[in-house]
């Protein structure tokens, strides 16, 4: 090509064109930046964006959410603060955020309990919940509290041995009820004998395991209260019912004799023929529906149902099929034997109950046939009391699944299935010789290796 000054021109035109065109579309680019945002964490775990638990709890409220900061004049603080927040407005845009200075406004600060630099108050319609340690699972957590319709609260019976809500033992469910605190419910415990009324203001009651004779008043009264259309929690064991009968009989459950064994259990490190796995859920359970962890169960019995007083029976906790009931003694090597009464899995461990009850509306002021509704009374059966004690609670999908069934039984649907999950670890932990062995790396190997290369090159060059 012949080189004129026509063609000079041309390609200098061209040049500048594409200069041109090059910044008009960064500028158009940065134009758009500003109105429109796209993120994405590609960190692992997702550790810089909520998990999927916290973004379905966002969603379920409709009213803004405000987040008040404690905070000194600590500008890194409050950036890192705000970073946080903004995790929470990505999902919900209508959250707040606001700062105030404890040494500028002491009243404020000791109105709210606020004892150190960096807690927060969170609010949503008109209720409040501090939070001293800033992260996903207490934030969230505090949020579910206050997200709540109403105060909720869970009634455990006690004076008959039953297990402890708040107790250490291994037996007893103190982790679950401090996890019952944390989502926002109200934990009580009551003696029948001493005190022979149910509080009507009892979301659930809990029957969690008595190791004793009721008295026929107590047993009148847990009877009455279900008559009412009070929802509850009946976590059962192996073994006798101790004067519960009369309930069993009007739910229209049994409980098998004997204890659930699986020897597929030792597929997964379990010794224990009595402590089985339940991997498969009913999917059509509110309860169970999209859950698929699975949970332990150590010295579970089976319930059988009928339909009875106008109750709908599901099970939907079942043992896997090579299961079977045994009813002699788990000693030595268990074998299934059908002709000493032993029941062939899947069998049913959990049952949910439900039934339309007639109660009372607010308004006092219709005729007394229009001045009733229709209610939904739920009833929870386990045959086994284990699987939310203090020793089996962080197995499996435990924990979630007794979340689940409080929630349900309270009629807090919404929050089903609703756990954050802690962030991954990302603490790297090195033995003493894998410290020597990186550090001698450092400073010795690679700086050999670096001079050693230099002189292949240097006497490669040479020779040619």
């Amino acid at each position: 090509m012949r080189v004129t000054r026509k063609s000079r021109l041309q390609i200098r035109a061209q040049n500048w064109s594409f200069v041109i065109l090059f910044l008009v579309t960064i500028g158009l680019l940065a134009w758009l930046s500003t109105r429109y945002v796209y993120r994405a964490d590609w960190t692992y775990g997702h550790r810089n964006s909520l998990s999927p638990a916290s973004v379905q709890l966002l969603r379920t409220l409709k009213n803004p959410l405000r987040f008040t900061a404690f905070v000194s004049d600590n500008q890194p603080l409050r950036d890192a603060i705000r970073r946080f927040v903004d995790k929470y407005r990505q999902v919900k845009p209508n959250t707040r955020l606001s700062f105030v200075n404890p040494e500028t406004n002491p009243q404020e600060t000791r109105s709210q309990g606020i004892t150190a630099d960096g807690e927060l108050v969170i609010s949503y319609q008109g209720r409040t919940q501090k939070v001293t340690q800033i992260n996903e699972v207490n934030v969230s957590n505090a949020i579910e509290g206050i997200a709540r319709a109403a105060d909720r609260y869970v009634v455990f019976l006690s004076g008959d041995g039953e297990r402890d809500p708040l107790g250490q033992h291994n037996f007893d469910l103190g982790d679950f009820g401090k996890q019952l605190q944390d989502k926002g419910f109200k934990i009580e415990t009551l003696n029948l004998a001493a005190t022979p009324t149910i509080p009507t203001n009892t979301a659930v009651l809990v029957i969690a395991g008595p190791q004793a004779n009721l008295l026929p008043g107590v047993v009148n009264i847990i009877g009455g209260y279900v008559k009412r259309g009070g929802n509850l929690l009946w976590l059962g064991d192996p073994g006798p019912l101790y004067g519960l009968e009369p309930l069993a009989q009007g739910l229209g459950i049994t409980f098998d004799k004997g204890t659930i064994v699986d020897p597929d259990s030792q597929l997964y490190g379990i010794t224990n023929p009595s402590v089985i796995l339940v991997a498969k859920y009913e999917p059509y359970n509110a309860i169970t529906r999209d859950f698929n962890t699975a949970t332990l169960f150590a010295g579970a019995t089976a319930i059988e149902t009928s339909a009875t007083g106008g109750w709908q029976a599901q099970a939907f906790l079942k043992s896997l099929p090579h299961s079977w009931l045994a009813t002699g003694k788990l000693q030595g090597e268990i074998k299934y034997d059908p002709k000493h009464g032993d029941k062939p899995g899947p069998l049913a461990i959990g049952v949910s109950l439900t039934r339309e009850v007639k109660t009372a509306a607010d308004d006092k002021n219709k005729t007394s046939e229009s001045n009733q509704k229709s209610v939904e009374q739920r009833v929870v059966v386990t045959g086994d009391g284990d699987f939310l004690s203090n020793a089996y609670l962080n197995n499996g999908g435990n924990l979630v699944l007794g979340l689940n069934i409080l929630n349900w039984l309270s009629h807090d649907d919404s929050f089903i299935n609703i756990n954050p999950e802690s962030a991954p670890d990302r603490t790297l932990t090195l033995s003493h010789t894998d410290q020597a062995l990186i550090s001698l790396g450092f400073l010795f190997a690679l700086p050999l290796l670096l001079i050693v290369t230099g002189l292949l090159i240097w006497a490669r060059r040479r020779r040619a």
